[in-house]
């Protein structure tokens, strides 16, 4: 069977009593801004949805700003994820790495491409 990525999801509110639909197992996630499209979180866990949750997001209240510890982006509305499920926490791992290989092999790719495109000076 051939694992692949869950549909990009809105990043959950609390406050608006939204839930995260995640695997309750081992698996990898990635969380990116809706509108830039930049990564804002990536990683692997035992437990995908209490990851999820467990990442720091400014949920819009001034106060909390002066307590908390710097939050991954300003507005919760801002993000979506989406999710990879894995057999084992090894898996996921596995996974992790591999998936930030493709990204570090396609970024290399994308500069290079952008470098043949420019005139010598």
């Amino acid at each position: 069977m051939v694992q692949a990525w869950s549909g990009w999801k809105r990043f959950p509110d609390a406050a608006s009593g939204d839930n995260v639909e995640a695997p309750i197992g081992p698996g990898v996630y990635e969380v990116r801004h809706t509108l830039t499209g930049r990564l804002i979180a990536f990683g692997h866990a035992a437990n995908v949805a209490h990851a999820i949750t467990e990442l720091k997001v400014d949920r819009g209240n001034p106060i909390t700003r002066l307590f908390k510890p710097a939050s991954l982006t300003s507005r919760v509305a801002d993000l979506e994820y989406r999710t990879f499920a894995a057999a084992s926490r090894a898996d996921a791992k596995t996974a992790a790495q591999r998936l930030k290989g493709l990204r570090q092999v396609a970024w290399r790719r994308r500069l290079d491409a952008r470098g043949a495109a420019r005139p010598p000076h």
